[in-house]
């Protein structure tokens, strides 16, 4: 049985040793020939020379370039480079628990319904700012009801992250979408559906993810979630979750909060009672979370972020893509590294 581990990397020298050396620290069986693929985006940091060391100690370590530099490409040229019976794709961010790959591989046998799974996110902060971020993604009113992040249960889900299939997904509904810069998993999972297999979020297995730390970078990422998202959508002429909805709709209503109010009661007064149960939600759910006055505020400062920037990027892909019919732009292209 062979196992191609899939790692897209672009100058991640402070993290990509300590991700292949989780993977091969997974408790394998004997039969199961491993191979790590590290397709890397033409790094310029020492990334490349930390992987050209590590495959001295590791002899089924392998470099492929992805001149691209864009993740869907790596995706694909990752999964072609080697055949194997699965295919897991890593983050070079992502860190491995040690019954991650053995255990994956014995749900996807046990059950030829589901086409891919994932496991829980366990996040390491780089910094503070990090763990405040990371405690806003992780509740259901940072993310939305159903999102993996927030899942405490196994169950079957709309997407995961890190996640694995068997090679006849490929076979069956091909490869990643090289068009979509962002939200290409999203994609390829929708795919998965209504091809009609099934996902599997998987809580006894876990991984580390090291969350950036800084707002700026989450604003910029999130804003290209929801810009992509509606690419997605026009892509596949539906929509693909309910709950990518929430934030455009919340940011158009607080765009037109000044309409209301002109407009009088009692528009006015269910225009004030929206912003005050959305108030409500983030104290409520910063108390939850944080465990000073600082983190609280930091919290309470994170939702607005996320849910903005998500649905800002959402309103600016209905008018690309949708109204004007436009392809998306390279601002847009550009990854928020």
């Amino acid at each position: 049985m062979k196992l191609s581990v899939v790692i897209p990397c672009r100058n991640e020298e402070k993290f990509i040793a300590e991700c292949i050396d989780a993977i091969y620290a997974n408790n394998l069986n004997e039969e199961i020939e491993l191979s790590v693929i590290v397709v890397d985006g033409m790094s310029d940091d020492g990334t490349r020379e930390i992987i050209n060391q590590l495959a001295l100690k590791y002899s089924n370590l392998y470099t492929v370039d992805n001149v691209a530099k864009l993740t869907p490409y790596a995706f694909n040229l990752g999964i072609k480079f080697k055949e194997a019976d699965y295919y897991q794709i890593v983050g070079a961010r992502q860190i491995l628990s040690s019954n991650y790959l053995s255990t994956a591989i014995q749900k996807l046998q046990a059950n030829q319904e589901i086409w891919c799974i994932g496991g829980a996110v366990e996040n390491v902060y780089v910094n503070e700012v990090g763990e405040i971020i990371a405690k806003a993604m992780s509740t259901t009113f940072g993310m939305g009801l159903g999102n993996f992040r927030t899942l405490e249960e196994s169950s079957f889900s709309d997407t995961v992250g890190t996640p694995m299939y068997p090679k006849v997904v490929f076979e069956r509904i091909g490869y990643f979408d090289e068009d979509l810069v962002r939200n290409q998993d999203d994609d390829y999972n929708f795919r998965v559906l209504k091809a009609g297999g099934k996902i599997w979020f998987e809580h006894s297995i876990s991984l580390k993810y090291y969350v950036r730390g800084d707002y700026y970078g989450l604003y910029r990422q999130f804003f290209q979630y929801g810009y992509w998202k509606v690419f997605v959508n026009r892509k596949h002429k539906q929509v693909t979750t309910v709950r990518q909805l929430v934030p455009p709709l919340f940011v158009a209503y607080i765009l037109f909060f000044p309409l209301f109010i002109l407009v009088g009661s009692p528009i006015k007064d269910l225009a004030f009672l929206g912003i005050g149960i959305y108030l409500l939600l983030a104290l409520f759910f910063s108390n939850k979370k944080a465990k000073n006055t600082s983190e609280f505020l930091g919290i309470l400062k994170t939702f607005p972020i996320l849910h903005f920037s998500y649905g800002l990027g959402y309103l600016l892909g209905i008018i690309h893509f949708l109204i004007l019919g436009k392809n998306p732009t390279e601002n847009q292209k550009r990854l928020s590294r």
